[in-house]
């Protein structure tokens, strides 16, 4: 019998976590796939021990075997998916009618266009991985554990261009309540079989009771046989390890009633172990399964209502209704003391100006949160803030719920910065994130905006962002500072905002830009105080070019307020040219000086 007859006879039972068992065995290396070279009898003795408990399918220990999560070259690569294919096969064959799936898990890290690894490559490494594991003797693959169906859809179609074998796709879903509610797991299965799978399901995160509630759901989508394996529970962390406390007995019964509803292939996720599938196999064999039906959805998106809205910013309004705007920087200063700040908002808006800009930690400085300084801006000042968000500090979680907050704070113009690295700031020996950078960031907003997550999770309402994005009019490839912005607009980008121009060249290069992208732009604009400051922007600063006749007319004033007149003089021409040629200007006085702005902004209307 092949696996394609088996997946269409009736009941599979597969088995549990690699890891947990090759972790209980004593290989203690966090990436368990390494135990295929570095212990490979263990490797054997957790496929037997499964076997032995009743199961019928059992995964090549490959998880994590790709170009991104296994620093090895790619013959190494190879070498160890082939292994683990042929350990498990050769463990398989000592028993009847059981099968080997070859375990091809997500990179690990956000892929285009959230994150920045390019789906081409995705698609390579998974080639290489099936390749490597259908020559050691595997009956099909398992894609397990992936969150983004994009690249699961990717990785399968991968597969399809190299092999003839059965495919299964798992994804793991949040546990949460109201995304079953809202019919995510129907859209979900849809979608897998849409791919051209030959069973889909769900495996990881939640434990059995939950996953009755998606298997539930997926039913209603398909005829393929679905797939569950749940974990045993709620992890805990002990002594620095991820600990499940779940009696393989409960398991084993809990697990059984996925069979009930019609599941056809039931294991375990993390923290399963040979004797919770034992339990599951027992309690297997008294199942008497439900017919599967495919009745109106309850969640199905015909009867979804529609989520309510959220209004455009009145800064995105502005823009939108062809009013030139006035943006300006201010600088957050150490500490707690922001009285200075706050009154430097209110002079500018007493003079007109649109919104302030709050930068977030920028060259990685400690300083406030910026939503919380925008929060005070708006609520304390009555004034509109745009808020820089940095890729830096935050992973996917923190970023996306650091959001939801600021949306909830009506803390919605955002600046997507990726950030400077934390080796140039305060704290040098501080982790740098990076999940993903401003790109990825444009998409997660705009997601909000759709009223989703970036697992798919309805939020409840679709969001009011106004998204901007940085462009650099004076890059070392400009070819590839285009094309960044293309990528960005292609995101969901609203707004650009420059960094600061000194010459007219450069005024055109950024007016010519933003037009070839259809965004309004905002040109930036810094007023120079001394021939120091200049001589550090630019020297030192990535994308600042000053002529040098401006540095040269700095270097002979004959006092520091001689110099910040010509300084401001210059920044005023400036304005003046930006007034008729861009939708505003990106105002950065010096030390966040309100008196500098309203300077060359009078100038400006001059």
């Amino acid at each position: 019998m092949t696996l394609q007859e088996a997946l269409k006879a009736g009941v599979l039972i597969a088995d549990g976590a690699n890891g947990t068992c090759l972790n209980h065995l004593g290989f203690s290396h966090h990436i368990y796939d390494l135990a295929t070279l570095e212990a490979p009898e263990l490797v054997r003795k957790t496929h037997f021990q499964y076997l032995q408990a009743g199961s019928q399918l059992i995964e090549t220990n490959t998880f994590q075997s790709n170009l991104f999560r296994v620093d090895f070259e790619k013959d190494e690569l190879t070498r160890l998916n082939e292994t683990a294919a042929k350990i498990a096969k050769e463990q398989a064959l000592l028993f009847e009618g059981r099968f080997v799936l070859g375990a091809i898990g997500p990179c690990g890290k956000p892929v285009e266009p959230i994150g920045t690894i390019p789906l081409s490559l995705v698609k390579e490494s998974v080639r290489s991985q099936a390749l490597a594991l259908e020559k050691g003797g595997v009956d099909g693959f398992i894609l397990e554990t992936y969150i983004d169906l994009d690249e699961m859809a990717y990785a399968v179609a991968a597969i399809q261009e190299v092999s003839d074998l059965p495919i299964l796709v798992c994804k793991a879903f949040i546990e949460d309540g109201e995304a079953i509610a809202e019919g995510l797991p129907f859209r979900a299965a849809k979608r897998m079989e849409a791919m051209g799978a030959a069973a889909i399901g769900a495996n990881c995160i939640v434990g059995p009771q939950r996953m009755l509630d998606l298997i539930r759901a997926m039913a209603e989508a398909t005829h393929l046989p679905l797939i569950a394996m749940p974990t045993p529970g709620i992890p805990q962390r002990v002594k620095n390890e991820v600990v499940y406390s779940s009696d393989p007995t409960y398991f084993g019964r809990a697990a059984a009633r996925l069979l009930e509803e019609g599941a056809s292939i039931v294991g375990g996720c993390c923290g399963t172990m040979p004797a919770h599938i034992q339990e599951l196999a027992k309690s297997a064999g008294k199942v008497q399964r439900k017919s599967k039906s495919q009745a109106k959805a309850q969640g199905a998106a015909s009867t979804k209502e529609e989520l309510p809205t959220t209004d455009p910013t009145e800064f995105l309004t502005k823009i939108k209704n062809h009013n030139f705007v006035a943006a300006v920087e201010l600088d957050v200063p150490r500490g707690l003391k922001i009285d200075k700040l706050l009154s430097g908002a209110k002079t500018l808006k007493e003079f007109g100006v649109d919104v302030v800009n709050i930068s977030d930690g920028a060259r990685a400085r400690l300083r406030m949160s910026p939503s919380v300084v925008a929060h005070l801006i708006q609520t304390q000042v009555n004034m509109e803030a745009v808020m820089h968000f940095s890729c830096r500090d935050r992973n996917l979680l923190a970023i996306q719920a650091d959001l939801l907050g600021c949306h909830a704070l009506d803390v919605r113009n955002v600046l997507a910065v990726t950030g400077d690295p934390t080796q140039v700031g305060d704290y040098p020996s501080a982790t740098s994130v990076f999940d993903v950078d401003s790109i990825g960031l444009i998409r997660i907003l705009d997601r909000f905006n759709q009223g989703v997550d970036l697992a798919g999770n309805g939020i409840g309402r679709k969001c009011g962002f106004t998204k901007i994005v940085a462009y650099n009019p004076a890059p070392i490839d400009p070819c590839a500072e285009l094309d960044r912005l293309k990528r960005k607009r292609d995101a969901g980008a609203d707004i650009i905002y420059t960094q600061p121009v000194f010459s007219y060249q450069m005024l055109e290069r950024c007016v010519e830009d933003a037009a070839k992208v259809s965004l309004p732009v905002l040109v930036g604009v810094l007023p120079l105080k001394s021939q120091r400051h200049a001589e550090f922007m630019h020297n030192e600063v990535p994308g600042i070019s000053i002529p040098d006749e401006l540095r040269t007319s700095l270097a002979a004033a004959k006092s520091d307020d001689d110099a910040l007149a010509i300084g401001i003089d210059e920044a005023v021409k400036m304005a003046k040219s930006i007034h008729s040629s861009a939708q505003g200007i990106y105002l950065m006085p010096p030390f966040g000086n309100a008196a500098i702005a309203k300077s060359v902004l009078n100038g400006m209307k001059s």
